[in-house]
């Protein structure tokens, strides 16, 4: 039986963090069903495609692997509420999130109570309001989201006063800026999640520190195939920078004998391409080699960088440095975020090719595209990475299948940084 677009299966996944913003959770959004209508992703059986979508998700599709620690917020609507294969769902793992469109009927109430009571957590999506029809629905669950955008400033603080009493943990969805996440904060928010986390903007005017300098120094010197000694040597400026070094190769360095124990052995074992490679992601982490848990730029640049290099092996069999300069592009696309600079800054000291600055410039290239794509499926509109996928050169290559066991392969690879011993 040929593939049809109802086997296809897409994930997006956008983090949830603590307010220590440090990575809790995904919400993941499953999309399963024919494209009716051009570039719209019309779903014909709503029931059956999330049903079978999300059963799949954690048999063939994986995902329980990609988490790794993190729970999964999954949507909830009125017909999955009530499916039976809502309860093959591993209930340690996800958190059922009840979409706003579920009314709190007494049917409904009763089968939360029942879910609850089989072990599920329970969120509530979209909370704008405590009518007292919502009231009950809201004591059932554990956790409580609220939609800043939504809700007027001035009228934040009153909803939140009234919610702090059912002794729930908020978590605070849409948040895009700053100022509304230390806003937020000082609300008593506990959770929190949206652009601000998964597209931060730049700080301007933050200027960078010694220890990043030196990295971007060093990722040049590699870059640039420079002698053994001058990299070991830009190296041991920063000595912390060894140690985070060799936490990120032995934490997902699959396949090797042996671990890596100093420097010169990374360099020897690794080569050059693998050591340029860590390098980039050890601008995401602490530069002191102090663990303070996982960093989430470090675990979305991670995830960028290796969900390209899949997607360009597809594209450009054998093609080595093509899918080199894929992990580059999505590994550098959070440096502005992370760095507090902007990417032509970081450009003019590193000896990229010119396709690559494109790729930065205005997504041109395939390698642009790519990126444009990997984006998408960060977002929780799916119909972003539908497009993404139709204007990719070369993408018929590509099936929604693929791309999203793709990023189930780069969310169980990123996940493993940094634990050492994995």
């Amino acid at each position: 039986m040929p593939e049809t677009e109802n086997q296809q299966i897409f994930l997006g996944r956008q983090p949830i963090l603590g307010r220590e913003q440090q990575l809790l959770a995904y919400e993941l959004l499953f999309r399963n069903g024919p494209i009716a209508t051009g570039n719209r992703a019309d779903i014909l059986d709503a029931r059956q495609a999330t049903a079978s979508v999300i059963a799949n998700a954690f048999t063939e599709f994986s995902v329980s692997d990609a988490l790794g620690p993190y729970r999964a917020f999954i949507n909830v609507d009125h017909e999955f509420l009530f499916s039976d294969l809502i309860e093959v769902l591993p209930k340690e793992m996800v958190v059922l999130e009840i979409l706003e469109s579920v009314e709190p009927t007494l049917d409904v109430l009763e089968r939360c109570r029942q879910l609850c009571a089989g072990g599920f957590t329970l969120a509530i999506d979209d909370v704008i309001e405590t009518g007292e029809a919502h009231l009950r629905l809201l004591e059932l669950a554990e956790i409580i989201k609220v939609d800043i955008q939504s809700i007027a400033p001035g009228e934040l603080p009153a909803l939140i006063a009234q919610l702090k009493p059912l002794g729930k943990k908020l978590l605070a969805e849409k948040v895009e800026t700053s100022e509304q996440l230390t806003r937020c904060l000082n609300l008593g928010f506990d959770l929190f999640q949206g652009y601000f986390f998964a597209k931060p903007t730049i700080i301007a005017g933050k200027k960078l520190n010694p220890s990043q300098l030196a990295l971007i120094r060093l990722l040049g010197l590699l870059m640039e195939d420079a002698e053994t000694s001058e990299v070991e040597q830009a190296f041991k400026l920063e000595p912390g920078l060894t140690v985070n070094m060799l936490r990120l190769t032995n934490s997902v360095g699959g396949g090797m004998a042996s671990r890596i124990t100093s420097l010169r052995h990374a360099i020897t074992v690794l080569g050059r391409r693998q050591l340029q490679r860590w390098v980039q992601l050890l601008i995401y982490t602490n530069p002191k080699g102090e663990s303070q848990g996982v960093n989430p730029l470090l675990q979305l640049a991670a995830t960028r960088g290796r969900l390209m290099e899949l997607l360009a092996e597809r594209l450009h069999f054998k093609n080595r440095e093509f899918a080199d300069h894929a992990f580059m592009v999505g590994i550098m696309s959070l440096m502005p975020t992370l760095l507090g600079v902007p990417m032509q800054e970081i450009l003019a000291q590193l000896p990229v090719a010119q396709h690559v600055k494109q790729a930065f410039d205005d997504y041109t290239g395939q390698h642009g595209e790519l990126l444009r794509l990997v984006e998408a499926t960060e977002q929780t509109d799916v119909l972003a990475t539908d497009e993404a996928l139709r204007q990719l050169t070369g993408g018929s290559a590509l099936s929604a299948q693929f791309v999203s066991n793709c990023v189930a392969q780069a969310l169980k690879w990123a996940n493993n940084l940094g634990q050492e011993g994995s």
